[in-house]
């Protein structure tokens, strides 16, 4: 084992044997590694037992399902390192973010937590490359700092109470390859969630952003991002995005319009009616 960083790794899952060994592997500098499982029946807890018995510094939580935010925030306050690192099961850092933890963690008092980008593993292609930008998001955070907003059943990410920095060297790897059928899935999924969550907060229709938001949606991952520069792969990833976006405004729009008048269907007025009523 290497000389471990002052840091817990928090991990949720279910049923993530098929990756999580990867995910747990990547983890080996970290003094702490935080792994709450909401009731996996495949060989994941076995799994875990395998890490620790190599001497893995796992403890492992089984809790019941609280949704995405909540699940994470029960991780994140079983964490008792300096600073705390959220990471997904099917995810994994990459050697360049390995070499620039030690440095992120010794950051100025000012800066409580850092934005970390993730490229995900296209079918066709491969991991993204690092001149595609993928979007960074707050990964790191000092010990007592940050929490997960409840409210957000989706998407979820801690809300830092100071300054937080964009990561500028490595990157998490996400392998989950999703045949398309199967995305659309969870895209289906994630969109009704998110769908949900705006609703429930009294937002209406978005009519603008019904039309508009796919077509930028797509422009800015495929061009703007870099996507094009993985061919194919990268046009259907844009596009999944796009299809994404559409499916939640959709949502959001037909939701509203079933609280204003339930679907009912119509009673048609036959000519002999009409005729008798004059």
């Amino acid at each position: 084992m290497p000389d471990r960083l002052p840091l817990s790794a928090f991990i949720i899952c279910q049923n993530e044997e098929a990756y999580l060994g990867r995910c747990l592997e990547s983890l080996d500098l970290c003094a702490e590694i935080v792994v709450v499982d909401s009731g996996s029946t495949d060989g994941t807890l076995a799994l875990i037992v395998r890490f620790i018995e190599r001497g893995f510094p796992i403890r492992l939580f089984r809790e019941s399902w609280r949704g995405y935010a909540g699940q994470k925030q029960f991780a994140l306050e079983q964490c008792r390192e300096p600073w705390c690192f959220n990471i997904d099961s099917d995810e994994r850092l990459d050697e360049a973010l390995r070499a620039a933890l030690p440095s992120l963690l010794e950051a100025p008092e000012s800066v409580v937590g850092w934005k970390v980008a993730r490229r995900p593993y296209l079918i066709g292609y491969g991991f993204t490359p690092e001149k595609v930008r993928e979007r960074k998001n707050l990964r790191l955070i000092r010990n007592g700092r940050g929490r997960y907003d409840l409210a957000q059943r989706v998407h979820e990410g801690i809300v830092p109470d100071g300054e937080v920095r964009p990561s500028e060297k490595g990157s998490l790897l996400h392998f989950r390859p999703l045949p398309m059928d199967e995305q659309i899935l969870k895209e289906n999924k994630y969109s009704s969630l998110k769908a949900d969550q705006i609703v429930e907060a009294g937002r209406g229709p978005r009519k603008l952003k019904m039309v508009f938001n796919p077509p930028l949606y797509f422009l800015r991952l495929y061009l703007r991002n870099g996507l094009w520069r993985c061919g194919f792969p990268g046009f259907i990833e844009a596009m999944t995005g796009a299809v994404y976006s559409f499916l939640t405004e959709s949502k959001i729009y037909q939701r509203n319009a079933l609280k204003i008048a339930p679907a009912s269907e119509p009673v048609e007025t036959t000519a002999d009616t009409r005729s008798d009523a004059r």
